[in-house]
């Protein structure tokens, strides 16, 4: 494992993968590549970026829908050249960061662009880190780095719903996070709290929502509601900002599993304070859309 934090050149420039090509950057294909992937439950379409791609969001409200599309919690665009990712929720808005997204676009690099070991992706926010760590077949493990986590206010925050009022911390880990403590850690009380927390009125852009139960030093159990997304069965930042808070608390040790319903990831916090994360994310299908064959927007 690293001892410092992940960085570095790419191991040479991400090459082509010929089983998926790159849309024409000069017009909108008549046949949309797509990968589908999935990290612990939580999956994602990518789409390798074309200049013609210019309202990403439409697109992802209509593939994500999971009746009248391909249904996914959201789409990856992905920028071999750049090696960029931006990330969109199946409601259209634009997430900062995605753990378990940027860990499918490094299983994207490596399985259809040829990326090797160690290399970078960037998101909005900054340059991510990845070593990869095992690959095996269509399944690919990796260590992310997630960046340093900001805690504001750096106190205990209470907030009002239907059902009472709810301790929370708050953090950023590149996107917003609403930690609760003291709740049933259950996919009913998510349900039941996470939309009324997502769009508290403290929340200019609204905020991702995890109830979280500490098990013991090196475990916690968190339930997660995504914003823009709503329920899910994992999520890598939800992971990464519950694992800070807990380490920022003294409540676990430095290195954390972190248990959801879609399964665990390990995160763990350097001397330096960035968050590294490390799991699995796996290849689903390949497809070619016809986008007149999907609803209009």
């Amino acid at each position: 494992m690293l001892d410092q934090p992940l960085g570095g050149p790419a191991e040479g420039s991400l090459h082509r993968c010929h089983s998926s090509p790159v849309p024409d950057r000069d017009r909108l294909p008549p046949v949309l590549h797509l990968v589908k992937y999935q990290a612990l439950g939580n999956d994602y379409l990518v789409v390798d970026l074309f200049d013609s791609m210019d309202d990403p969001s439409a697109l992802a409200r209509r593939l994500c829908d999971r009746h009248l599309g391909l249904g996914a919690d959201g789409l990856l665009v992905f920028d071999p050249e750049g090696v960029t990712l931006r990330v969109f929720n199946p409601d259209g808005s634009e997430a900062e960061k995605s753990g378990n997204g940027l860990r499918i676009a490094a299983c994207h690099a490596v399985l259809e662009h040829g990326a090797g070991r160690q290399f970078e992706v960037r998101t909005r926010d900054r340059a991510n880190a990845v070593r990869v760590l095992a690959v095996d077949g269509g399944a690919i493990s990796c260590e992310v780095e997630m960046g340093t986590p900001v805690f504001d206010p750096d106190e205990w925050v209470f907030l009002d719903t239907p059902s009472g009022e709810v301790r929370c911390r708050l953090v950023s880990i590149g996107n917003p996070h609403c930690v609760v403590f003291d709740q049933p850690v259950s996919a009913d009380r998510c349900r039941e709290l996470g939309p009324w927390l997502e769009r508290d009125q403290r929340f200019e852009e609204r905020t991702n929502v995890q109830l979280v139960e500490v098990l013991d030093r090196r475990r916690a159990g968190i339930e997660i509601w995504e914003r823009g997304a709503g329920y899910t069965l994992a999520s890598g930042s939800s992971a990464a900002a519950v694992a800070a808070v807990l380490i920022h608390l003294g409540q676990t040790e430095p290195e954390v599993q972190v248990m959801m319903p879609g399964g665990s990831l390990r995160v763990r916090q350097l001397p330096s304070g960035s968050i590294l994360q490390a799991g699995p994310a796996r290849r689903v299908f390949r497809a070619e859309v016809d986008l007149a064959d999907l609803p209009q927007p």
